[in-house]
C-alpha cells in the first residue's frame, strides 16, 4: 500500500535542492552577472524553500520507514513532474512564454532532451541562459540519484528509488555496498568529465561562460545552446569533434569509466561488449553517411563530410541533440537515419537516452537464438553478454521494453498528427521527446514553438516517459499499483 504522506515528504527534498537553485541563480543574477532578473529567480526560490522546509520540519519527529518499490516509482515520477513545473517558473517570467511552454522547456531541460520552445537565445540574460544549461546537467544523472547521494537517510530502501531512476535493463551493479557511496561515485565522475570538457572548450577558443554552460549540456547529453545556432555558431571543427570526444564520455556508462579509473586501464572501454558495440555503430553509419553526402553533393570536402557525419551521428545516437549545420538542406534519408541512431541509444548507466545499445544487443542476440530453436528444436542453447548468461527473465523484459517503444511511437505520433501536425513532424517530434534526443524535423525544424498546447504538454509526459524508460510511469495507469 502506498503512504501518501511519506511520498509527500520525500518530493520536498527535490523541491528544497531546486528552490537552492534557484535561489543560487538569483544571487548570480545580482552579484556577478548583473542582468536584472535576480527577482525571478529569488522570488519563487523563497516560496519553493519556505513551503518545503515547513513540511520537513512537521515530519521531522515521525521516523523515515523504509521506501517500497511501489513508492519509489511513484517518487520518481512525481519528483521529475514537480521540479519540472517549479524549475519553469523563472522561464515563464524571463522569456514571456506560456506556463505550457515554460513546462515543456523546464522538463526538456531536466530530462536532458534539449527540444526548445524559444529563439532569439543570443539576446538573452546570461544568467537564464547558464540556468537552462545547469538544469541539464543537473538532470544528467537523474534529479533522484541527487536525492539519494546527498540523503543519506534514504539509504533505507535507496536501492528501490535508484532502480526506479537508472535506465538500462540490468541494474543491480553496484559500486559499492552503500547505495549512497555508489551515487556519489557516480557524481565524482560526472563532475570530472564536465570540468575537463569545459577546459577543452575553452582552450579551443569558447568565452569562459560557453565553455561552462556547453560543458553541462554536452557530458549531460542535453543540447540546450546558449545560441540560437548550437554548436554550429562557433565555426569550428575542432570545436565539434571535442564535443564527440565528450557527447560519447557523457553516453558511456559511468560505472565503466569508474572501474577504468580503478584500473588504470583504457583498454577496459573496448573489453566492454556494449562500449565495443556503441563505437562500432557511430564509426560504420558515420562513414556510410558521410561517403553519401560527399558523393551528393552537400559538403565541398570529405574531411567536411566526415566531421559533419561523426558529428550529428554521435550528437543524435547520444541523445544529445546539438546541430552544426542547417540539417534541412540534407537529403531526405539522412533524417531517417538520424532518426533510427536515435532510438539506438547510448549506454546503460549513463546520461544517454534511447533504447540504449546493451538492449539492442540482447534483443539481435534473442532473434538469434529463436533461430537457433527452429533448425535445432532439440538444442540446449544459453545466450551470454560480457560472458554472463543472460537470464530468460532480463531477456524477456528486453524484447517487451522494445515493443512498448514501438508501440508509443505509434500511438504519440497519431495523436500529434490528430493536432494538425504533419507525418515527418509528429514522427521526429515523438522520437525526438521519447528518446530525450531534442531536435525536431519538417515544421519543428527551427524549435518546437509550431506545437498546439495540447501537443505541447503530450511532448512533455512523453519526455518523462522516455526518461524513466517507460515501465517506471506506466506502472502508475495499472490497478495492480495501487491494490493492498
Amino acid at each position: 500500500m502506498i503512504r501518501p504522506l511519506l511520498v509527500m515528504r520525500l518530493l520536498t527534498m527535490p523541491c528544497l535542492w531546486m528552490g537552492l537553485v534557484q535561489l543560487v541563480f538569483g544571487e548570480l543574477s545580482f552579484m556577478f552577472f548583473k542582468d536584472n532578473v535576480a527577482s525571478n529567480f529569488t522570488l519563487p526560490a523563497s516560496i519553493t524553500l519556505g513551503i518545503s522546509l515547513i513540511i520537513l520540519i512537521g515530519f521531522k519527529k515521525y521516523p523515515l520507514p523504509s521506501v517500497t518499490n511501489r513508492e519509489a516509482m511513484l517518487f520518481a515520477t512525481l519528483t521529475w513532474v514537480a521540479v519540472g513545473m517549479l524549475g519553469a517558473i523563472p522561464i515563464v517570467t524571463i522569456a514571456h512564454v506560456s506556463f505550457t511552454d515554460g513546462v515543456f522547456e523546464s522538463i526538456s531541460g531536466l530530462t536532458t532532451t534539449g527540444a526548445t520552445v524559444l529563439s532569439g537565445l543570443d539576446s538573452m540574460p546570461k544568467t537564464f541562459l547558464m540556468y537552462r544549461q545547469f538544469l541539464q546537467w543537473m538532470g544528467g544523472l537523474g534529479v533522484v540519484i541527487f536525492v539519494v547521494a546527498i540523503l543519506p537517510m534514504l539509504n533505507i530502501g535507496g536501492m528501490r528509488l535508484l532502480k526506479a531512476e537508472t535506465p538500462g535493463p540490468i541494474k543491480d551493479d553496484k559500486l559499492s555496498p552503500r547505495v549512497a557511496n555508489t551515487t556519489h561515485y557516480l557524481w565524482l565522475v560526472y563532475v570530472t568529465i564536465t570540468a575537463l570538457c569545459a577546459l577543452c572548450y575553452y582552450l579551443a577558443g569558447m568565452s569562459v561562460f560557453d565553455a561552462i554552460g556547453h560543458s553541462f549540456s554536452t557530458v549531460s547529453t542535453g543540447g540546450f545552446s546558449t545560441h540560437d545556432a548550437s554548436m554550429g555558431y562557433f565555426h569550428s571543427n575542432l570545436m565539434l569533434w571535442i564535443c564527440n570526444v565528450f557527447m560519447v564520455l557523457g553516453a558511456t556508462n559511468f560505472a565503466l569509466h569508474y572501474r577504468v579509473y580503478l584500473a588504470n586501464s583504457i583498454k577496459l572501454y573496448w573489453k566492454d561488449e556494449e562500449m565495443r558495440s556503441f563505437l562500432i555503430i557511430i564509426f560504420v553509419i558515420s562513414v556510410i553517411l558521410a561517403t553519401y553526402l560527399y558523393h551528393n553533393g552537400n559538403e565541398h570536402s570529405f574531411w567536411q563530410s566526415l566531421t559533419d557525419s561523426f558529428f550529428h551521428i554521435i550528437s543524435f545516437i547520444t541523445s544529445t541533440g546539438f546541430a552544426a549545420t542547417d540539417l534541412s538542406k540534407w537529403p531526405v534519408v539522412t533524417a531517417v537515419i538520424l532518426i533510427f541512431v536515435g532510438y539506438i541509444g547510448g549506454c546503460a548507466g549513463s546520461t544517454a537516452g534511447g533504447n540504449k545499445v546493451i538492449r539492442n544487443i540482447i534483443a539481435l542476440k534473442s532473434v538469434g537464438l529463436e533461430i537457433k530453436r527452429l533448425v535445432h528444436p532439440n538444442g540446449v542453447f544459453t545466450m551470454k553478454f560480457q560472458r554472463r548468461t543472460i537470464s530468460g527473465e532480463v531477456r524477456h523484459a528486453v524484447m517487451a521494453f522494445m515493443c512498448l517503444a514501438a508501440l508509443t511511437t505509434i500511438i504519440f505520433t497519431i495523436l500529434l498528427m490528430f493536432t494538425g501536425l504533419s507525418f515527418m513532424a509528429a514522427l521526429s517530434a515523438t522520437a525526438a521527446c521519447l528518446n530525450v534526443l531534442g531536435p525536431g524535423f519538417a515544421e519543428l525544424g527551427n524549435n518546437f514553438a509550431p506545437l498546439s498546447d495540447v501537443a505541447t504538454w503530450l511532448m512533455s509526459a512523453a519526455m518523462i516517459l522516455g526518461r524513466l524508460e517507460y515501465f517506471t510511469v506506466l506502472v502508475l495507469f495499472f490497478p495492480v499499483l495501487w491494490r493492498q
